[in-house]
Parts: structure tokens; C-alpha cells; sequence
């Protein structure tokens, strides 16, 4: 299957499926004495993960990653303290497949006959033959985003310490808007959305908090505790604290359930979720990606211009469009109103405006860069439709399917948020290797 790779400087691997032994991340580029942890790494998974809350999937999935290879296994030489610190060597991270009973592998047996509509199930089948992964969608199933979210983490950290970070939210579900905010709102935001859902998140206490796997054990014996979590997926939700919607925005200054950084706006976007939800449909919405501090000139001519590189993100599942900046709006606009003007500030170049989106020629401008991402509603959903016998191409009627997402929107953001991050530190490493070849001829 080819597809599967991203990247030039910074390249990543995917592989595995739905209902397969898990998915796996392998990453080439990251630096040698990094320190990364599981439970870092799992802090941004549990974002994305199934079952988490109303408006996600019933499945119940933790998510729990194991980095497998690219760290050091001991100190090189004694008390040198870099075990456990990454060398240089391609870094992979599984992600084991825990919730995968045969009664939900039957389900997809007993319907797989009959492709559900906005599926890629029939075209998978054509393309791959009878053999095709279609137990949960395989690959083609949302749980690979997984992956994206575990290698991005990992590029979002690298990022950091070039003081460039990347954040992303929910604008808009259900037909209901968020008012626009500034990126340095939105990064605070989202920082304290994230720390609330580690400190909601019975897995993040359980396995990491409780000290149950650490950086310091081996694989086998973290696998040997995946083996008992695989037991205790029950015992352990229901250790989840209850989520008090007053208490929680008293404390963090948060929504409760959805990432927006309008709280009450985030409130209109559930009830108008949940309302959609009720008659068996689904909602699909808006999410918007912030990066700051990127410097100016990243990106490459022609066919690989950064913003031509973000709309890669086409390949998140259930993203239908992407645009930078103003987007589609620039077809309402005449050139001086497009244009954002430069001025000088304090000795620095300053903008006007940013309906560039902080990218203009396919080249970072030094601006914000702002990335939306239109997500379609769950294709999976609780009506009868009509569809066709694969085998056969005979007309059959597809039973309505209550095991499902209301909305995907509430758990692409991360996936967004990381997969950008993937993008930026592609081209940053290209970036600072063309600036010090420029700098040997100047």
C-alpha cells in the first residue's frame, strides 16, 4: 500500500488498522537527546480517542502508545543520563488495539455485504479485492489519526524550542460560529482545555499518574500491563470524575466537552449536536489551526508551497476542504481589500491585515499562520440508507447504525493541530539549511 509516508527532512511511517493488533508511527528526523515520555505522547492521544465524552464514538479505545524503538535503552557510558533520551535513530510508536472484541468484529461482518454511504468500503473493496481491511474501515478508519497525533506531538515538541507553537479549536459545529480570537488567547486556551481532559482522563491517572507503566520498564513488561488494561477498559472508565460543567469552568476557564475558546458558544454547539443527534444524523463543522512564530521563508516553488503542503490535510479523514488565510472569502474581495499591506513598526516589518493567512507565494511571511479545515458529518449514522451488495451489485437497504460519532469535528482538532506541526518542522529543517548555505556566500 503506498501512501502511507509524509514527509522529506522530517518523515513519517504509518501503518496498521481499525481492528488489526494496533497502528504504528515510525519517524525519521528526530533529534538525537530529545526526551519524550508515554505519557506526553498520551496527553495529545487522549484528545482524539474514542468514548471519551457524548460526542465521539461509544468504542473504548485508551489509546495508549509505546515508544518502541529510538530511544537509548541504558546510558551510553555509566551515569552519562541520556538513557531513555532519543539517538538519532528512527523513533516508532505503537498504538495497541485494546477495545477489540469479536461481538463488534461480527457487526462489521454480518454489514460488510452492503458499503455504508460516505464510506470508502466499496471503493477499498474494488481496488483492494476480497482481502480488503474492511473490519472497522481498516486503515481507512479514523483510529489511524492516531498516528498523526503521536508523530506530531513529537514534531510540536521540536517546534517549541524554536519558540514556534501550533495550536488548534473548534470554530464552528452544528451551523453555530465562534467569534474570531487572537492566537495568543487561543494558544492559552487550548493549553488549559488540554491540562483539564488529562486531569478528567482516567487512563492519564491510572497507567501514568499511578506509576503503573514507565519510561524506565521494558516493552514486554509494558505489554504485559497493556495485557491487564485490556481486562480493566471498564473498571477504569468508571473511575472517570464526573464532569460539572460550573465546577470545571470555574477551575480551568473551559468548556467541559468541546474545544472551543468562546465557553458559551461551546455550550450553543452541543445543544445543537445534540439536537441533530436525537433525529439519528450527524453534524460536521469547522476547525481552525494557529502556528506562531514561524520565521520568514519557509517553503518551497511551485509544487511543494507551504500552503499547498498544508492542504495535504485533505487526507485526515472526513476533511472535505482546506484554506489559508481569508480562503474562499478572497472571491468576495477586490485586490487592495486581499492585500495586506507591510508598514515598518519599531525597526521590524509589520501587516496590515493577515488575509493570507501568514503565507504569501507558497513562503511563511513571519505572520500567524492560520489553516481551517472543513470536516464533514459522521457517515455513520442511526437512518436507514440505501446501497448495494458488493459481491452481487444488487440494490439493498442499509439498517440504521447507533454505534457512532454525532460529530467527528470534536476530535479532528488534534489531529489538525499535529499534523501541521509535521508540515512546519518538514520545512523549518529545510529552512535553517538553506540559511546557513546562504550565509557561506554572503
Amino acid at each position: 500500500m503506498l501512501g502511507c509516508h509524509f514527509g522529506r527532512n522530517f518523515q513519517v511511517t504509518v501503518s496498521g488498522g481499525s481492528y488489526q493488533d494496533g497502528l504504528s508511527a515510525t519517524l525519521q528526523g528526530v533529534p538525537a537527546n530529545m526526551y519524550v515520555t508515554e505519557q506526553e505522547i498520551y496527553g495529545d492521544l487522549l484528545l482524539r480517542k474514542p468514548g471519551a465524552d457524548e460526542l465521539s464514538s461509544p468504542r473504548k479505545e485508551p489509546d495508549l502508545p509505546v515508544i518502541y524503538t529510538g530511544i537509548n535503552a541504558a546510558d551510553t557510558v555509566e551515569g552519562a543520563g541520556n538513557y531513555n533520551y532519543a539517538n538519532g535513530t528512527p523513533m516508532t510508536i505503537l498504538i495497541p488495539n485494546l477495545d477489540r472484541h469479536f461481538i463488534h468484529i461480527k457487526q462489521y461482518q454480518d454489514t460488510n455485504r452492503t458499503p455504508r454511504p460516505g464510506h470508502a468500503s466499496y471503493a477499498s473493496f474494488i481496488k483492494y479485492g476480497k482481502s480488503d481491511d474492511a473490519i472497522g474501515a481498516g486503515i481507512f478508519s479514523g483510529r489511524y489519526t492516531s498516528t498523526i497525533v503521536a508523530a506530531g506531538f513529537i514534531a510540536k515538541q521540536i517546534l517549541k524550542k524554536f519558540d514556534i507553537n501550533v495550536c488548534s479549536y473548534v470554530t464552528e459545529l452544528a451551523g453555530v460560529k465562534c467569534p474570531e480570537v487572537d492566537s495568543a488567547t487561543a494558544l492559552k486556551y487550548c493549553a488549559t482545555y488540554k491540562q483539564m481532559r488529562c486531569d478528567y482522563d482516567p487512563f492519564y491517572q491510572e497507567v501514568y499518574v499511578k506509576g503503573r507503566i514507565t519510561p524506565e520498564m521494558r516493552f514486554l513488561e509494558k505489554m504485559a500491563v497493556m495485557a491487564q488494561i485490556e481486562q480493566e477498559i471498564e473498571p477504569i472508565r468508571a473511575k472517570t470524575p464526573e464532569y460539572v460543567p460550573e465546577e470545571i469552568l470555574e477551575k480551568y476557564g473551559v468548556n467541559h466537552i468541546i474545544n472551543c475558546p468562546d465557553v458559551e458558544v461551546g455550550n450553543e454547539m452541543i445543544d445543537a449536536c445534540r439536537k441533530i443527534s436525537a433525529t439519528g444524523d450527524s453534524a460536521g463543522g469547522i476547525v481552525e489551526v494557529v502556528v506562531t512564530g514561524v520565521p520568514v521563508g519557509l517553503g518551497e516553488p511551485v509544487f511543494d508551497k507551504l500552503d499547498a503542503e498544508l492542504g495535504k490535510m485533505l487526507g485526515i479523514g472526513a476533511v472535505k476542504g482546506v484554506e489559508i488565510g481569508a480562503g474562499f472569502a478572497v472571491k468576495d474581495m477586490t485586490g487592495y481589500e486581499s492585500n495586506d499591506q507591510l508598514h515598518a513598526e519599531n525597526g521590524k516589518v509589520a501587516f496590515n491585515s493577515n488575509h493570507a493567512g501568514g503565507i504569501t507565494g507558497g513562503l511563511s511571511s513571519g505572520q500567524d499562520i492560520i489553516v481551517r479545515l472543513a470536516v464533514k458529518p459522521t457517515p455513520t449514522i442511526d437512518k436507514p440508507q440505501q446501497t448495494i451488495d458488493k459481491y452481487t451489485n444488487e440494490n439493498k437497504a442499509l439498517e440504521a447504525i447507533t454505534r457512532r460519532d454525532p460529530t467527528i469535528v470534536a476530535r479532528v482538532w488534534p489531529v489538525a493541530e499535529n499534523y501541521t506541526a509535521m508540515v512546519i518542522l518538514d520545512n523549518l529543517i529545510a529552512h535553517f539549511g538553506y540559511q546557513t548555505m546562504l550565509k557561506a556566500f554572503n
